[in-house]
């Protein structure tokens, strides 16, 4: 059969540098760091006290009060950017055939916050009454009911269920989209991610692995991907959501289109629970499966978003990887890490990143990696390579690529490319 094409009609994000996805873009190409103290739980005694919350957010903008409270701050933060992507997708929501709209998320944790709360309420009042506990508790936690929300909110039939694979979840969630639609199985799909793990658990569960940085008296300043004294990554939350669409439908309706879906890769490293394969084998089998299913040369790419979490073996083992796969052409492209900026979202890292990368080959701009000095260069790390590092630049963008890594050795590409009738 042949696949039909799928375009890139409407965006939104609630993020830690804005809730919309127009600030969010702004700032993360003006180089601003989203990282602050925490203000979501007292941090004493924890190694790392700061992250990138999403700030000034008020859920009953986009939620009914009642229903909001029966949601997890994740799961309000997916609802709120769907609603934003829908209204700015313009789909008419009156016309179109409701059976063929699908929603399809990627989570990688879903409500610890949640879990956490009904936690301690039941050790402070369980031995005085037993166990009592919310009745909207699972329904709050589970990770796949932000795509069943989404869908009753809005009546949409289709395809709906959740991705979950680690730091890579979003763009899975993105490549099942892409692919049901290209194979007719739906015509529009509300895609994306959403995460909020900035609490006691998500801080000192990875804090245990020694995975964040602790650089405490300057937390804007954290992460820093490709420099010699990065020291982890900054836990980050929020959520971005993209709407998918069959061209042909798109087209008909007279749909602003911002980039074209061209494909996307997966694939294992089959290597260990949570470090990279110290050659970035899987990433480098990825990026090659993302290009043969785009049908693309290397040399069509002109800007890698990197997964550049700022870990000390993850930003070495991407650089490996990158330049095995793209040859001489690595030194002629930009690659940016946009986490020196956001943060790390974990699940919805590959939607937010996605984001930036459909934004930059539609604005022709590639947004930096922030806060790379001077005599901080790593000796395993090639700086003949364009980093992007500290300014945005402009070129023409073709193509970018972006690149999502989780926990468990799942790794997902996707590619976006420039429509053209």
């Amino acid at each position: 059969m042949e696949l039909k094409r799928v375009v890139v009609t409407g965006i939104g994000a609630i993020s830690p540098l804005g809730n919309t996805a127009e600030e969010t873009w702004e700032k993360v190409v003006a180089g601003v760091s989203g990282a602050a103290p925490i203000t979501h739980f007292d941090t004493t005694g924890f190694k790392t006290t700061f992250g990138c919350e999403v700030k000034n957010f008020n859920a009953e903008d986009y939620i009914d009060r009642k229903e909001a409270r029966k949601m997890d701050p994740y799961c309000q933060y997916a609802m709120a950017a769907a609603q934003m992507a829908v209204e700015n997708s313009q789909l008419n929501l009156e016309a179109i055939d409701k059976n063929r709209v699908g929603v399809v998320l990627g989570v990688g944790i879903g409500g610890m916050h949640t879990f956490e709360e009904e936690e301690w309420n039941y050790e402070r009042t369980h031995e005085a009454v037993g166990p009592k506990y919310n009745p909207f508790f699972i329904p709050k936690m589970i990770a796949d009911i932000s795509a069943g929300q989404i869908s009753m909110k809005y009546g949409f039939h289709g395809p709906n269920y959740i991705t979950s694979s680690a730091c890579a979840s979003s763009t899975n969630a993105l490549a099942d989209a892409f692919n049901l639609i290209r194979l007719g199985k739906a015509e529009v799909i509300v895609t994306g991610g959403a995460e909020a793990a900035i609490y006691p658990g998500g801080v000192g569960g990875f804090n245990a692995m020694h995975a964040l940085s602790t650089r405490n008296d300057e937390p804007e300043k954290a992460s820093r991907p490709f420099s010699k004294s990065r020291d982890g990554f900054v836990m980050a939350e929020g959520s971005a959501i993209l709407i998918l669409e069959e061209l042909e439908h798109a087209k008909a309706r007279g749909a602003h289109i911002y980039a074209e879906v061209a494909g996307c890769g997966m694939s294992a490293d089959a290597h260990h629970i949570t470090a990279s394969h110290p050659e970035g084998l899987g990433a480098k089998l990825v990026m090659r499966n993302a290009l043969e299913d785009a049908e693309m040369q290397p040399e069509d790419i002109d800007y890698i978003n990197v997964h550049g979490t700022s870990t000390p073996v993850g930003d070495i083992s991407e650089v490996k990887a990158i330049k095995d796969v793209f040859g001489e052409h690595a030194y002629t492209l930009n690659i940016s890490s946009t986490k020196s900026m956001t943060g790390h979202l974990l699940g919805a890292a590959g939607a937010i990143e996605a984001m930036f990368s459909i934004l930059s080959v539609a604005n022709d701009i590639v947004p930096p990696t922030i806060n790379h000095e001077e005599g901080d260069e790593d000796p395993e790390i090639d700086y003949a390579l364009n980093f992007t590092f500290n300014k945005a630049q402009k070129r023409t963008v073709r193509a970018a690529l972006s690149n999502t890594f989780g926990f468990g050795g799942h790794n997902a590409c996707a590619i976006f490319k420039k429509y053209a009738d």
